[in-house]
């Protein structure tokens, strides 16, 4: 019995993206075809296969123009702010989107690498990620080379801290930072596998 659990656990948590992904483009499929395949069908006669697919597919791509120019990026906070005034929703919404931000494009290429550090105390180790290296004053105040490194929390890596860390304290890891989110996300319960391929350029950190 320990064994069938686990492996419906297991078999549970890697269908649950996959089925969520596929349940919302169907979602937005039916929607659309219902929408226009009536209208289409009056227009031209007869009906048109694939509208619910073209559609979506423009929805899709609508929604990520608007995404990266200024309107639209306006248009997007407010309707944020809507649904942030709708109870159960905005809870709902908010941590989807903190799960959606971490794995964003913008969000892990702010990040170098996955790297240890002794924190918050000496003996404790914990995962973060260098976002690149100190300058300023912080720089100029230490005796070492420091290196900028984002603690996140487990499980919403969306927050965190940020310390610097003298390079020599810090030990590199050669997951990738998708790996080491996932790391992280899931409370240390999926730990990646050792990559084979060459080592990153550690050069420029």
């Amino acid at each position: 019995m320990k064994r069938l659990r686990k492996l419906f656990v297991t078999g549970l948590f890697v269908l649950l993206p996959v089925v969520a992904t596929i349940y919302i483009l169907l979602f937005l499929f039916n929607i659309f075809d219902g929408l226009f395949r009536g209208v289409l069908q009056t227009v031209f006669g007869r009906p048109l296969p694939g509208v619910g697919v073209v559609f979506t597919l423009l929805l899709v791509l609508l929604t990520g123009f608007l995404a990266t120019n200024i309107i639209g990026k306006k248009i997007i906070v407010s309707l944020e702010k809507m649904i942030g005034k709708v109870p159960v929703m905005n809870s709902v919404y908010s941590a989807l989107k903190q799960v959606v931000d971490a794995f964003s494009p913008d969000q892990t290429n702010a990040f170098q690498r996955v790297a240890m550090v002794e924190y918050p105390r000496k003996g404790t180790w914990s995962i973060g990620f260098v976002t690149g290296i100190s300058s300023g004053e912080v720089q100029r105040k230490t005796e070492h080379e420091v290196l900028n490194i984002f603690i996140p929390t487990t499980p919403n890596p969306t927050s965190g801290f940020l310390i610097f860390v003298p390079k020599q304290d810090v030990i590199f890891l050669e997951m990738s930072v998708e790996d080491g989110l996932k790391l992280i996300i899931s409370g240390g319960v999926i730990t990646p596998k050792e990559q084979a391929e060459e080592k990153n350029d550690t050069s420029h950190i």
